[in-house]
């Protein structure tokens, strides 16, 4: 059932800027989400999503008018932060069905050209390709990245977890036709599925179709189970569909977590054979800088470079002071011309390699040692 709502916002503005998506803002123009993923956090209470998750979907039919207020210059209290506007959410896809006749995410493209901001789009559907025209002159006019999130490139398994959404296979064909428009394309490989989808051969065969379908970038992450509507909904698929998974799902999945997260144990043994694919089949781990250096501050890229770069040590089983670092440099008031290599050694948690790498950012732009990594 399709509920028509007047929201009081649009734009949620994030505290800093964010390292998966490259973004300091970030959009919901639905609630509810008609893709019926069997896996999807939104069903958890706390997204306060009205009736049934996958069938009641509200549109927030006011959406394009606040928003044109909200990007207005003139009405804003503060600029934006730099990076994209992420047009995806946590509660629903924007190009889910009712975009069809809706067209919300189409209008929200046409401001983002208006007022030139970049875009960064996330979905699991192909109707994307609508919008190509947009995208192309968005990306001429400044930047553009389009995303698609699998939690496979299995067609039978997606049917399975992935009921409303076009098929893996027709996801890889829309990549590859985008990317020859000249638009980089990221792929979500989120949430992997315990047992089902996070093999070591569904993932050779996620990375490889990924590599073959011409991804910019490849970001990874695990299932969360929140005790309550999404644990209760995903336990009765999994007694419905794979029974012989239930025992094991109870090891990996402890009650006492708020967040549903797995255990770090099992999880950590699954992020290594994503390492060492990624690495087989040359694909970058995070989005890299080249794709972002242009639409970020010179210290927002200092900041998102030294968290990838956290990120990318500790997958490989190693420590890292680069989270520490990046964290020191947002909350430092002083522009980034101040972070001398001397004075870089001055702050708490910044060593004489992490200074290097902070000053080569800011001198040249680029970091030898992130891109190895990457």
């Amino acid at each position: 059932m399709i509920q028509e709502i007047e929201a009081k916002s649009i734009l949620r503005r994030h505290r800093r800027i964010d390292s998966w998506f490259v973004s300091s803002c970030g959009l919901n123009l639905y609630r509810g989400c008609a893709h019926d993923c069997v896996y999807c956090d939104g069903r958890d209470e706390k997204y306060r999503v009205d009736g049934t998750f996958n069938r009641d979907i509200s549109v927030k039919i006011n959406a394009i008018d606040i928003l044109k207020k909200e990007l207005d210059p003139a009405k804003r209290r503060k600029p934006f932060g730099g990076g994209f506007m992420v047009i995806c959410g946590g509660v629903s896809d924007a190009y889910q069905p009712c975009e069809k006749s809706y067209l919300l995410c189409r209008r929200t493209l046409e401001l983002m050209l208006q007022y030139r901001h970049p875009v960064h789009i996330l979905t699991k559907s192909t109707m994307v390709e609508r919008d190509l025209d947009l995208l192309q002159e968005i990306n001429r006019q400044n930047n553009a990245v389009v995303s698609f999130s699998f939690s496979s490139t299995d067609d039978p398994v997606g049917r399975q977890l992935e009921p409303g959404v076009p098929p893996p296979s027709e996801r890889l064909k829309t990549i590859a036709r985008i990317k020859r428009t000249g638009i980089a394309c990221g792929m979500y490989l989120m949430p992997v599925v315990p047992y089902i989808t996070d093999t070591r051969a569904m993932l050779d065969k996620s990375l490889h179709d990924a590599a073959d379908a011409g991804v910019d970038f490849v970001i990874f992450g695990g299932m969360t189970l929140k005790p309550g509507v999404q644990k209760d909904y995903f336990t009765t698929f999994l007694e419905r569909n794979h029974p012989e998974l239930v025992l094991e799902y109870e090891k990996i999945y402890s009650a006492a977590d708020p967040w549903g997260a797995p255990d770090s144990r099992y999880f950590s043994d699954v992020e290594k054979i994503f390492c060492e694919l990624c690495d087989k089949y040359r694909l970058p781990k995070r989005m890299p800088s080249t794709l972002f250096e242009s639409v970020v501050s010179k210290k927002e890229l200092v900041v998102l470079i030294l968290e990838q770069l956290d990120y990318l040590v500790k997958l490989r089983g190693k420590k890292s002071p680069y989270g520490y670092a990046s964290s020191q440099i947002w909350n430092d008031a002083k522009p980034v011309e101040f972070y001398t290599y001397d004075n870089l050694l001055q702050m708490p948690g910044i060593g004489t390699v992490t200074a290097n790498i902070i000053t080569e950012i800011i001198t040249t732009g680029r970091s030898g040692y992130y891109e190895k990594m990457l």
